[in-house]
């Protein structure tokens, strides 16, 4: 009797950390995806400030083989966010994620962005790449590592779950 008692209240524990732990999930998920849903906005808009702000300023970029301060990638990717702006360029980000691994103030986000781009005199792009992101919450949440890994298919995009 007193193992039966002693298995049931192991099991009853474990039912409140997983509840627990769950609901703390499903709140981190709703928050990242506020996270993403707000990149893709300033993106869109040719928010630089807004943009660079998603960032921890310690972040890192890597690029395949090849690694640069978020500072660099910035200044390099400014120029599009201005023709963003004023008209000259439409641009657009979405993400969909293959896995999603977080706790209540760190998260490892792996999947695919698809990124357009397009302009009055050209027919314009459209990118699938796969990634990687290491996020921090300090008072918000902010990307310190974006690793793009290489050039996925509009197949694997589709086959990703919104």
């Amino acid at each position: 009797m007193r193992a039966l008692l002693r298995a049931f209240l192991v099991a009853a524990g474990a039912l409140l950390v997983l509840g627990h732990s769950s609901a703390l999930s499903a709140q981190v998920i709703a928050e990242l995806d506020a996270f993403w849903a707000h990149v893709s906005r300033t993106v869109e808009s040719g928010d630089f400030d807004g943009y660079a702000a998603t960032y921890h300023p310690d972040a890192v970029v890597i690029f395949g083989d090849a690694s640069q301060s978020i500072s660099d990638a910035l200044a390099a990717w400014e120029a599009g966010f201005d023709d963003t702006r004023t008209g000259l360029l439409e641009a657009s980000v979405d993400f969909r994620f293959s896995e999603r691994r977080n706790d209540a103030r760190t998260a490892h986000e792996t999947g695919i962005f698809r990124y357009a781009a397009f302009s009055p005199s050209d027919d314009g792009s459209v990118q699938y790449v796969h990634f990687e992101a290491l996020l921090v919450k300090k008072e918000r949440w902010m990307m310190m590592m974006e690793f793009q890994r290489g050039a996925a298919s509009e197949a694997e995009w589709a086959a990703l779950a919104r």
